[in-house]
């Protein structure tokens, strides 16, 4: 990865948190709150992925259709998030199976 890369990668970051910045105050919590979920748990490729530009998106429609944000994703945040990255690989996959081929991990 080389400077311009990494400048580009900063470029972006900053105009995406500016959408979120643009959002009505619940959505933004909430966006903050699937962040900060989908950061623990979510996909190995979330940093480079479409995925937060994508709730962005989303949230954005809803608001332009004057929806309220858990008229769009319902109350249980972790439950939508579950379902955005259900089938991909996660951090946690990557580590669990990072432990079942270390030598002397349990069951082996």
């Amino acid at each position: 990865m080389g400077i311009q890369d990494i400048v580009e990668g900063k470029k972006q970051w900053r105009a995406h948190t500016a959408r979120v910045k643009a959002l009505p105050p619940d959505y933004r919590i909430v966006y903050q709150e699937m962040q900060r979920y989908l950061f623990k748990v979510g996909p190995v490729s979330l940093p480079e992925g479409p995925l937060l530009p994508g709730i962005v998106d989303f949230f954005e429609e809803g608001v332009a259709e004057g929806k309220g944000v858990l008229e769009l994703i319902g109350t249980d945040v972790a439950a939508f998030c579950d379902g955005l990255v259900e089938g991909s690989a996660t951090c946690a996959d990557v580590y669990q199976e990072s432990l079942r081929r270390e030598p002397g991990a349990a069951g082996t």
